[in-house]
């Protein structure tokens, strides 16, 4: 078992360490206009019904199309994309059009009105459930209603933000630790 020398580190940066799950892109419509966003800070709060919490900026573009639309589409990149998914998150949906500006396909929703990323390995069509946390720490908890996800690959290569500019690709999948994994604990 390893053991690491270890030194003070600014607490302001430990989310370079716990950063969750992949980055995404979360796709919103609103009143004849379409924005796309690039997120990193998600979370699952509950399984049934499938609830997961996104923090979104009060000054993004996203912010008030997702709170006013109370929908939006979570969409998830594999790392082909990751030049676009950087590009999207230092532009504003204010300035542009960013499925055009991007090259992307917006493709409608079974559930909700926000486009789906046909680029996307995985699209998960969104309703707002609970806003009562928004105003104050900037959290929507939203319901996935309807997920689209593809076939192949298994395990598509995602991208997973650093903090500071720093991302990294997922890795190798195992199963070697399977046979000790206890469902019923979760």
């Amino acid at each position: 078992m390893p053991r690491y020398t270890k030194t003070d580190f600014p607490v302001s940066q430990v989310r370079r360490f716990i950063e969750p799950g992949p980055i995404v892109l979360v796709s919103s419509a609103h009143r004849g206009k379409t924005n796309i966003m690039t997120m990193g800070w998600h979370m699952i709060m509950e399984f049934e019904p499938s609830l997961i919490g996104c923090y979104i900026w009060n000054a993004n573009h996203s912010f008030e199309m997702i709170r006013k639309s109370k929908q939006c589409v979570i969409n998830v990149p594999t790392a082909d994309l990751a030049a676009k998914v950087v590009g999207i998150g230092n532009s504003s949906g204010r300035d542009i059009d960013k499925f055009a500006e991007f090259g992307l396909t917006a493709t409608a929703g079974t559930e909700v009105s926000a486009p789906l990323i046909e680029q996307c390995y995985a699209n998960f069509e969104c309703r707002l459930v609970d806003s009562s946390l928004i105003r104050k720490y900037s959290l929507f908890v939203l319901e996935v209603v309807k997920a689209h996800v593809a076939t192949k690959p298994k395990y598509p290569k995602t991208i997973h933000y650093r903090g500071d500019g720093e991302f990294m690709i997922s890795g190798t999948e195992t199963r070697k630790y399977r046979k000790l994994f206890k469902p019923q604990m979760l």
